[in-house]
């Protein structure tokens, strides 16, 4: 990281803003007992199979993927049917809180930061609907810009992806960090001419000159 006191922070949002409840991004919590209740007849071990599936999928996928078509490649997997009506239940809107939470930190940590006048930005690989998840988490007003995979086109560490962000801002490379819980993202945005430092929420240390930070509320003693 550079001496000089970062101006704006740029956040990666899952692993440093929210977890999933129950532990898993994706599929959500709710597709085995939807599957299910279209094809009574899949087992444990194929639902097992096809999030596996899902997990390749989006592994070989250059930008995040249109949801229909992550799941379609699932269950063709499986050899269920994708039809309309099971495609729609994959996807149906659920209170996000029943399925996403923030950390315990996050809230208050924002609060202080908005309070300090420090511009922040989300930069994420995520499906469009970021800004909607966050801002029923509580997250809604917090950030000026969102870079979203999705909407982008493509996927950190592309440049773009960083740059989308800073521009957002107006501020160069140089006045912002930027916090991912991927120490590699991070030292990709480091090249980038970014500050940076990698959430690790686990305790581990700094990886390769990264710098770690275990905890949101760190922030504030960096900006």
């Amino acid at each position: 990281m550079t001496s000089s006191t970062p101006q704006a922070l740029l956040l990666d949002s899952g692993g440093v803003l929210m977890r999933p409840i129950g532990g898993r991004w994706h599929p959500r919590a709710d597709f085995e007992p939807t599957v299910r209740a279209h094809a009574p007849r899949v087992t444990d071990e194929e639902l097992a199979e096809a999030v596996r599936e899902g997990d390749r999928f989006m592994a070989a996928a250059t930008s995040t993927p249109d949801l229909d078509d992550y799941h379609r490649a699932m269950l063709a997997h499986i050899g269920v049917e994708a039809s309309a009506d099971l495609l729609a239940a994959l996807v149906q809107e659920v209170p996000p809180t029943t399925v996403l939470e923030t950390f315990p930190e996050v809230i208050t940590t924002l609060t202080e930061l908005r309070s300090r006048g420090v511009p922040m930005a989300v930069v994420s690989d995520a499906w469009p609907n970021l800004p909607d998840l966050h801002a029923a988490l509580g997250l809604g007003d917090f950030f000026a810009a969102y870079a979203i995979s999705a909407v982008l086109g493509c996927s950190k560490p592309d440049p773009r992806m960083y740059h989308h962000a800073s521009d957002a801002l107006g501020l160069a490379p140089a006045e912002c960090l930027f916090v991912d819980d991927d120490p590699e993202l991070v030292a990709a945005a480091i090249a980038l001419g970014y500050q940076g430092c990698a959430m690790l929420r686990d305790g581990a240390g700094a990886r390769d000159g990264v710098p770690v930070i275990g905890s949101l509320d760190e922030l504030l003693d960096l900006v």
